[in-house]
């Protein structure tokens, strides 16, 4: 059986097996894919008046023969479908749904959105210190599900699928955030992309790119770096090396007057599209966030070459890109 995006919390068999009740398997975002339903068949009863016992028996472990054979007999992508990779969407705040991770990778999401806070020498995921949860911290919300994907589908979060985003946004002190966030990311440096003297030495199943307050000084440094930064417009005038700042991302109200209804003013989007034709020059992915997020702004922003639509609305946004083929480079 396929088992991408299986949850990983419990075994069968000693094979990854889904928890009861996640999404994906009666709820979620694949719910246009949903796991082909073995038939329902009624065994006949032996209702006395005879011995009967023996042609029961027959029949019942023919019947259970041919139910353990049907999987076989239909092939694996008869019973699940993994979900189509989708590199051009971002899961903005994703800690913040039902099912942090699970439900974007779900949808086929390949950008994902953490922000971490440092309290007591670990690094809880929240938006805001007062929500800080302890037990909630960027290991067990994404660093230990994504290694056991990743472990499970050959290398990839998705069965040969690409290599995939996580976006760590620093909420605090940068320095002290970067401090305890590098050990952190050392302990899972087999999965993660890695440059030492500045050179790629290892394309990961996961890039890393530390947002918000970021160690600039500190990462730039580094002899073997695991991750790169999130850049700001003016970085495109400075052109600091495509892998050390991978993204562009800016606050689209802070540039554009024009919220997603009715047509974009002509100077606005030749404005948009001098950013990304300046960005993509530079090896860079654009981002805008603090946006309008429906499909009338997402339309207008990929047809003008924005790389990731920065959204909240999970399976909407999904069902955009495909049914648009906004999905496509």
């Amino acid at each position: 059986m396929n088992r991408s995006l299986k949850r990983v919390h419990r075994t069968v068999g000693g094979a990854l097996a889904p928890s009861l009740g996640t999404p994906g398997w009666g709820g979620g975002c694949v719910e246009g894919a949903p796991l082909a339903r073995t038939p329902s068949l009624t065994l006949p009863r032996n209702t006395g008046g005879g011995d009967q016992s023996a042609p029961f028996k027959l029949v019942s472990a023919l019947v259970m023969l041919s139910l353990l054979m049907l999987p076989f007999l239909l092939g694996a992508d008869a019973l699940s479908a993994a979900p189509t990779p989708l590199v051009h969407v971002h899961a903005h705040n994703d800690y913040e749904h039902a099912h942090p991770f699970f439900d974007a990778a779900e949808c086929g999401f390949c950008s994902f959105e953490a922000d971490i806070h440092l309290v007591d020498g670990k690094l809880p995921v929240a938006h805001s210190r007062a929500a800080v949860k302890p037990e909630k911290t960027l290991q067990s919300l994404y660093l230990d599900p994504m290694k056991k994907q990743i472990e499970a589908n050959g290398g990839r979060l998705y069965p040969k699928g690409p290599t995939v985003w996580l976006l760590i946004d620093v909420k605090g002190d940068a320095s002290e955030i970067y401090t305890a966030l590098r050990p952190v990311l050392k302990e899972y440096s087999p999965l993660l992309t890695t440059w030492r003297d500045g050179k790629k030495v290892q394309e990961g199943a996961i890039t890393i790119v530390i947002s918000g307050n970021r160690d600039r000084a500190a990462i730039t440094a580094e002899t073997t770096r695991y991750c790169g930064y999130d850049g700001l417009l003016d970085d495109l005038d400075k052109n600091p090396p495509a892998d050390l700042v991978p993204w562009i991302s800016e606050q689209w109200t802070k540039l554009f007057k024009w919220n997603g209804k009715g047509p974009i003013p002509d100077a606005e989007r030749q404005k948009l599209k001098d950013i990304v034709a300046k960005a993509h020059e530079q090896h860079r992915l654009v981002r805008f966030w603090g946006a309008p997020d429906f499909p009338d702004f997402w339309k207008e922003l990929r047809d003008d070459g924005v790389d990731l639509l920065n959204t909240d609305n999970l399976k909407q946004c999904r069902d955009f890109l495909l049914k648009e083929g906004k999905e496509a480079p």
